[in-house]
């Protein structure tokens, strides 16, 4: 990526402490008796489920809350960026800077905390260019690798940072954008989609902006290869034969070729691709790697790959809610994906995450514009129906956490719907 044509990306970079083997990007260990007003919980020493405690975490606000911690906790997580930070504690972080394997991706230079330089609505007009240009150029790559072509990784980073840039200067707006986007055959809106959500998710942890083009490039080429297999193996709801199964996971291989070898894209960009089906136990695919052994961005890659074929719509399954798709990959931490990476993610994308559809507590369905980053329960909505769910005359946008007047009396999110709930599809409504 070329930081030049990036305009006015805003960023600090906060020192490290040396090498890491996990993502820690946010989060410190604190005993629950050292915690402090003005701190965030983002994770116990237990599993949420067993607490009374919202899995999105806790905003400590009195004592009283730290004393029902302690009920059930003898240490905690805390997000420093949603809270206060324990006094005189070093920032372990992972910020790569010009990686080029996986051993320089784990050196820790100190990360990036980068700022909106663009409001929301200001760059709603460039976030739709940036996702029509961005769809234009993965299009052309995709349709040059079904007709058996050679991609070089040039026309890969070209398609990639028009989203990259955009997501920089205001990460809700492109994906406000990018929800409203009537979803093309599943290979293309998949593509770009991973491609998204692996640059959103390295600018939440703080990765260099040459490394977010990175990701972005390995999002968008991970199922790639699936276009020199016959589709109809994976349009197939029902269970495949040992030899078709054997075709199905050959896209991986097919992917890396399809890549021009005189043009190669970086090492640990290549390792995304090849390992963004490993799993954490052992139990995924082609070679079965565990834990530790998978790349750091094959385990980013998983997640992200996993939640947009979770959340989109296919041949042979229905899309689930955006939510559902966060809580199957909580449950399946640790096992099959990267505890911390799933936590990180989650964070990234928030307790509502943008495109998501709600309901309020007065009854009106709204769908998620853009998060409050110090409020995640109250995001901006734009309101769809009536309280009685009819469809209301005027689409308005309303900020959660900025409404006036007495607070018993605002409106707040009572619960979160399934795609197409009330038969509402936010991209067929022109909003």
């Amino acid at each position: 990526m070329n930081v030049a044509r990036c305009a006015s990306v805003y960023v600090t970079r906060v020192g490290g402490t040396g090498a890491s083997t996990s993502l820690k990007v946010e989060e410190r260990r604190v005993a629950v008796g050292d915690l402090l007003v003005g701190m965030y919980v983002c994770r116990l020493d237990r599993d949420w489920a067993a607490t009374p405690f919202p899995l999105q975490g806790v905003a400590i606000r009195s004592a009283d809350d730290i004393a029902a911690l302690a009920e059930y906790a003898r240490y905690v997580f805390i997000d420093i960026e949603m809270g206060l930070g324990p006094p005189d504690k070093p920032l372990a972080t992972l910020a790569p800077s010009q990686p080029r394997t996986e051993a320089d991706i784990r050196k820790l230079p100190g990360r990036i905390v980068y700022h909106d330089t663009a409001a929301f609505d200001d760059e709603l007009p460039r976030a739709r260019e940036a996702q029509g240009k961005a769809a234009e150029f993965a299009g052309r790559i995709l349709d040059d690798v079904r007709k058996g072509r050679e991609i070089p990784a040039d026309d890969v980073r070209r398609a990639v940072e028009p989203l990259v840039c955009s997501i920089l200067r205001n990460n809700d707006a492109f994906f406000w954008i990018e929800s409203l986007r009537k979803r093309d055959a599943y290979d293309y809106s998949h593509a770009l989609n991973c491609s998204a959500l692996a640059a959103a998710f390295g600018r939440h942890v703080g990765f260099p902006e040459d490394v977010l083009g990175d990701l972005a490039s390995g999002g968008l080429l991970l199922d790639v290869g699936k276009l020199r297999i016959d589709g109809g193996l994976f349009a197939r709801s029902g269970p495949l034969t040992d030899d078709e199964t054997v075709q199905v996971r050959r896209h991986v291989e097919l992917g890396l070729q399809a890549v021009d070898s005189s043009d190669p894209l970086p090492l640990h960009v290549q390792d995304m691709m090849r390992t963004h089906h490993e799993r954490e136990d052992g139990s995924g695919y082609p070679n079965g790697l565990t834990g530790g052994q998978i790349p750091l961005l094959g385990r980013i890659a998983a997640v992200i790959d996993s939640y947009d074929a979770m959340t989109s719509h296919r041949s042979h399954r229905k899309a689930v809610g955006k939510h559902v798709a966060l809580q199957e990959l909580y449950r399946a931490r640790g096992t099959l994906y990267s505890a911390e990476i799933v936590e990180q993610f989650m964070q990234c994308l928030s307790v509502y995450p943008t495109g998501s559809l709600v309901e309020l507590s007065n009854g009106q369905v709204a769908v998620v514009m853009a998060q409050n980053a110090a409020r995640r329960l109250w995001p901006r909505v734009m309101l769809l129906t009536t309280p009685d769910k009819r469809l209301a005359e005027q689409f308005l946008a309303l900020d959660l956490m900025a409404q006036p007047g007495d607070k018993a009396g605002h409106l707040r999110i009572a619960n979160t719907l399934e795609v197409g709930a009330y038969g509402l599809d936010p991209a067929e409504l022109y909003l």
